[in-house]
């Protein structure tokens, strides 16, 4: 499932949309630039990652070369592009929640579009027209997003205590340094790897415990 790159799952989903309203989908993704509180159901979803919307025109693809012929496509093409940790039913399931209204404006002039309620249609489409990340890189593959968050809240908390380790006697020391642990709990967890969440993906944990030398060791021996 090469969808998947440690925690992280990649969805691109590309959906076409009648050309001659195409310039309706890029006037509510200006609204949603200028006024962010449109967004905001999604902004609080702390699984998501990225999340980004574009629409390509029918003569704006892009050509390898001059020799090639031009493409006279019907339809232009809204592009989506997202990366999230989770599962692919708990990431659409959560969009739907979110941003119902949003989901509607913005697919709403594309092709064969269900609407975001009911949820099986709408994952119906998703799936329909939704295509496999063939390589996908994740710089932190055992973090998910809030891991990331935290790790920087310890940094900048630990930079700021650094700054003023010379203040102030042994006591004060230990007194300002068990206030820092105390406000670092909810950020000091660890990270692991994800519950398998597919059978290909269970295979290659195989596959590399094989190599390592460990799937021998793991059989009983009697």
């Amino acid at each position: 499932m090469s969808n998947i790159a440690g925690k992280a799952y990649a969805m691109n989903v590309i959906t076409p949309v009648r050309w001659y309203t195409a310039w309706v989908n890029k006037l509510f993704f200006w609204v949603a630039l200028k006024r962010p509180s449109t967004l905001q159901g999604l902004i609080t979803l702390s699984l998501i990652h990225y999340a980004r919307w574009v629409i390509v025109g029918r003569k704006q693809f892009p050509h390898v070369s001059p020799e090639q012929p031009k493409e006279k496509l019907k339809y232009s093409y809204m592009l989506f592009f997202s990366n999230f940790n989770g599962s692919w039913d708990q990431y659409v399931d959560s969009f739907t929640f979110a941003i119902p209204g949003g989901l509607d404006l913005f697919w709403k002039w594309n092709i064969r579009y269900s609407k975001s309620v009911a949820l099986t249609p709408f994952h119906r489409y998703i799936q329909y027209n939704q295509l496999e990340t063939i390589h996908y890189y994740s710089a932190y593959p055992l973090a998910a997003s809030n891991d990331i968050k935290s790790a920087q809240t310890v940094r900048e908390s630990l930079l700021a205590f650094n700054r003023t380790v010379d203040q102030g006697s042994d006591q004060e020391f230990e007194r300002r340094y068990k206030a820092l642990l105390r406000g670092l709990q909810h950020d000091l967890g660890e990270m692991h790897p994800t519950p398998i969440i597919s059978m290909s993906a269970a295979q290659v944990e195989k596959r590399v415990r094989w190599h390592a030398g460990q799937l021998d060791q793991e059989r009983p021996h009697g």
